[in-house]
């Protein structure tokens, strides 16, 4: 039994007793090959390029890969969200990992202003020269603001009347094409447009810790001028109509009227009746005879007093400035 098993082992080993002349050539050919194919890949091996890795690759590299992808993810990701979209993940990511609440995230608007805002704090009634010294942009902000109002008639606050206080402030372009404070009353709770009356005011007030005073000019109606007036009678403004002159047909110089003398007067109030009386008839014939001479013409000695006086013709801006000052009174 031994013999033969080791008979059969031989032949296994020497495949079964046949052989052949070429298998030392193949397997010749084949090392060369494979030489051939090493070189070639060592020459075609590019200088960054990391060796390929034959077998299982390590633990902390594999880590390192899987980190970089994750971040070149994350990384698209962020890129592809707005700013307020980030802002929000990130909150959120720093609550999930170290806990709190999304309230004291929140930005407190305690300190938040407007426009109106900053206006309401640096508005001024008047401006002056010395208010405008130092000028930052709320300041320039609220003298824009002023440069916009309309400052010939005021809009009154008459609520508080009977503790003597009152409110004025500019008109503004709404109010002046709509006629408020000028066709219709100027209280700004009241629109009667009958009866109207202009006022003129002297307004005190407290501004950013100063006082001052200003003369306002403002039209009410009756009854919200007793409310004005309820205290002390305030100063009313009225039209004054200027007188025309008569413009004389013919180019004559004007005669000057003949006034008597303070010493005539005092002898005239010492005399008699009579003596008034006989005066009178004097200044009388005296009048006729000037009246007279005017009628046949200028004497020879008003020719020597100088050229001859033209009566003035209004412009046209001019009879249009009387009319508007007349309207707005």
């Amino acid at each position: 039994m031994v013999p033969n098993q080791l008979r059969l082992s031989a032949a296994a080993r020497s495949h079964g007793g046949y052989d052949s002349d070429f298998s030392d050539e193949e397997s010749g050919e084949k090392s060369v090959q494979k030489t051939q194919s090493k070189k070639e890949d060592v020459l075609l091996i590019k200088p960054f390029q990391k060796a390929k890795q034959g077998s299982v690759v390590h633990r902390q590299f594999a880590a390192e890969e899987w980190d970089r992808e994750e971040a070149r993810k994350r990384r698209f990701h962020l890129i592809a969200m707005d700013a307020y979209e980030r802002h929000k993940k990130f909150v959120n990511d720093y609550i999930l990992y170290y806990g709190g609440k999304i309230e004291d995230f929140r930005r407190s608007g305690a300190n938040d202003k407007t426009d109106l805002d900053v206006i309401r704090e640096n508005h001024r009634f008047l401006w002056n020269e010395d208010d405008e010294a130092d000028m930052n942009w709320e300041k320039r902000l609220a003298k824009k603001y002023y440069d916009k109002l309309f400052k010939e008639y005021c809009i009154a606050d008459l609520s508080r009347y009977k503790e003597n206080k009152f409110g004025f402030r500019w008109r503004h372009e709404k109010e002046v094409i709509s006629g408020k404070g000028q066709f219709s009353c100027g209280n700004k709770h009241c629109d009667e447009k009958e009866g109207l009356k202009s006022w003129e005011v002297n307004f005190g007030y407290v501004e950013h810790g100063e006082k001052r005073n200003a003369l306002v000019k403002l039209r009410l109606c009756p009854e919200c001028s007793y409310k004005l007036n309820f205290h002390h009678r305030r100063k009313e403004v009225k039209a004054h109509k200027r007188r025309g002159t008569a413009v004389p047909n013919s180019k004559e110089p004007k005669i000057k009227k003949t006034k008597l003398s303070c010493s005539a007067k005092k002898k005239s109030k010492k005399k008699t009746h009579k003596d008034q009386v006989s005066s009178e008839d004097s200044d009388n014939s005296d009048k006729d005879s000037d009246n007279s001479d005017a009628q046949d013409g200028p004497s020879d000695a008003d020719f020597w007093k100088g050229p001859l006086q033209e009566a003035d013709e209004k412009s046209r801006e001019e009879e249009f400035d009387e009319y508007f000052q007349d309207l707005f009174l």
